[in-house]
């Protein structure tokens, strides 16, 4: 039976969306292991849309977080609020400030910051479950907001000062780690790499998700869910 991995998406672009860089690579390490990827997004508004050109939000501009995230998934996407965790056997969450802008509001609220009520749904579910959990770039900081109070995982968002404090604050620990390495909360059995809180190249945000994915296989062999 192929093992399903949710990957969470929070529209097309690194400024307002799911990093695509991060998003193909996942993807791509995902089928490397035969894993079966399954991609969903919330519907709604973005919090603002960025105009990728200039940096700038483009006041008055709208854009939906599902049909945005359909550009990455080519079409094939899910609906997040239909998803159960009984319907996967992990997941995963690109970067990218939708992460942290649409699937919670952390880029604005910091340690203040609360999720997206489908996402946090998802990710208690599948905690609960015992399933794992992967974040790649600032997606770490959702699981903190998720399940920083009540898990305490230990997560990595890099070497940034400024955001680890943020984490710690929300209840997370956190281990500072290299772009090309990942860090394994075995207990709580979550994984997290760095990716582009590093100006970093795609060839090393690439190893950095190519180990989290090769954590994740590992332990859904192990567990056999």
């Amino acid at each position: 039976m192929s093992r399903k991995v949710g990957v969470v998406l929070s529209g097309c672009g690194f400024l307002d969306g799911s990093e695509i860089h991060e998003s193909v690579c996942l993807l791509m390490h995902l089928a490397r292991h035969g894993l079966e990827a399954v991609c969903m997004a919330p519907r709604g508004p973005q919090r603002h849309v960025v105009d990728h050109g200039t940096r700038e939000p483009v006041p008055g501009a709208t854009r939906d977080i599902f049909t945005e995230s359909a550009r990455i998934a080519r079409g094939r996407l899910v609906d997040l609020a239909t998803v159960a965790a009984t319907d996967l056997h992990a997941v995963v969450m690109p970067g990218g400030f939708g992460a942290a802008k649409n699937l919670c509001d952390f880029a604005f609220a910091g340690a203040g910051a609360t999720a997206h009520p489908d996402v946090a749904r998802l990710l208690r579910s599948m905690h609960a479950a015992k399933k794992p959990i992967g974040a790649i770039c600032i997606a770490p900081a959702l699981v903190a907001t998720v399940l920083g109070k009540t898990a305490h995982p230990t997560l990595t968002i890099g070497d940034d000062p400024a955001t680890a404090a943020a984490l710690v604050q929300l209840g997370a620990h956190h281990r500072d780690c290299p772009v090309t390495e990942c860090v394994i909360d075995h207990e709580q059995r979550i994984v997290t790499t760095p990716a582009y809180m590093y100006e970093a190249s795609v060839h090393e945000i690439s190893q950095g998700i190519g180990k989290l994915v090769d954590a994740l296989a590992v332990m859904l062999a192990g567990s056999g869910r």
